[in-house]
C-alpha cells in the first residue's frame, strides 16, 4: 500500500521537474524570514550548499510520495531523528510551530506551484494535498494541526503574521543564493518568487508584485508541450546539478 495512491494530484505535483523547482524556490524565500532559521544555521549546512540542501529535501519528499507506507514513514521517522540530534547538539528543542511552519510551505507551495504551471485545482484536491501532509505532521508528532484544509486557511494566515520577520539570516541566506547560483540565476530565482509568494512574503522581502517572469510563463507552458522545457530547466542551476535535475522528472516514467 502507497502512502500517495498512485492516481493522486500529489504525485502530478512532485513529479514534475518544474513544479518542484517553483516549490523551493517559494520556500526558499519564506524560509529565510522564518523567525526559527537560525536552527537552519546551528549545523552550517543550509548556507554552505543551499542547492545540495534543496536536492536533499526533495530526496526525502520522493521517498514519502512516491514509495509504500512503510517506507515513507521510515522517512519520516528519519527526519523526525536527524532534527532530534539537532536538538540534542544545540541543548534546545526546535518550537512545535517552526514544523508547522515547514509542513505549511510544503502544503502552499505545492498548490501555487502547480496552479502557475499547470491549473487551478478543485477544492478536493486542495484538500488531497492537504491530507498527504496532514499525515506526514502527524507521523512526526506536530500537534495543533488543523482537520481540513478549510479550517488550516486562516491558520496559514495567522503564522504569516506571526512567525516572519527580516533579519541578518535574512541576508545573508539571500547572499548565499546568490553565490551559489550566480547572478543571472538568481535574479531568476528572485522573479520566480515572486510569481508564488504570498502578500506578506513579498512585503517583508520588499519584493515588487510584478514579476519579469509573468509575460513568459504562457511561452514556457508551450515549451513543454513542444518537449523544449529541458532547455528552461538547465538554465536555471548550474552544471554541477544537472543529473541531480534531470532525475527530478518522474511524471512521465
Amino acid at each position: 500500500m502507497y502512502f500517495v495512491q498512485e492516481n493522486s494530484i500529489v504525485r502530478k505535483i512532485w513529479g514534475k521537474t518544474d513544479t518542484i523547482l517553483f516549490i523551493f524556490a517559494g520556500a526558499s524565500a519564506e524560509f529565510a524570514l522564518n523567525k526559527a532559521v537560525d536552527w537552519l544555521y546551528f549545523t552550517g549546512k543550509l548556507p554552505a550548499d543551499p542547492i545540495g540542501r534543496l536536492f536533499s529535501t526533495v530526496e526525502y519528499a520522493r521517498r514519502i510520495v512516491f514509495t509504500t507506507s512503510e517506507e515513507a514513514n521510515k522517512a519520516i521517522d528519519t527526519m523526525r531523528l536527524i532534527h532530534g540530534a539537532v536538538e540534542k547538539k544545540r541543548a534546545a528543542v526546535i518550537p512545535d510551530w517552526a514544523y508547522r511552519d515547514v509542513l505549511f510551505m510544503l502544503i502552499y507551495y505545492s498548490i501555487a506551484s502547480y496552479e502557475l504551471l499547470e491549473r487551478k485545482l478543485t477544492a478536493d484536491e486542495k484538500q488531497e494535498v492537504y491530507d498527504v501532509f496532514y499525515r506526514v505532521g502527524s507521523r512526526m508528532g506536530l500537534k495543533e494541526l488543523p482537520d481540513s484544509y478549510a479550517q488550516w486557511l486562516p491558520v496559514r494566515e495567522s503564522h504569516l503574521e506571526q512567525d516572519l520577520k527580516k533579519s541578518d539570516y535574512t541576508t545573508d541566506l539571500f547572499l548565499q543564493y546568490k553565490k551559489h547560483l550566480g547572478s543571472m540565476r538568481f535574479k531568476v530565482l528572485v522573479e520566480a518568487q515572486k510569481l508564488v509568494l504570498p502578500q506578506q512574503v513579498k512585503q517583508l522581502l520588499a519584493f515588487a508584485d510584478f514579476s519579469l517572469l509573468t509575460p513568459l510563463v504562457p511561452v514556457y507552458r508551450v515549451s513543454r508541450l513542444m518537449k523544449m522545457d529541458w532547455l528552461f530547466k538547465n538554465i536555471l542551476l548550474p552544471a554541477q546539478y544537472k543529473k541531480q535535475l534531470n532525475e527530478l522528472d518522474i511524471s512521465d516514467r
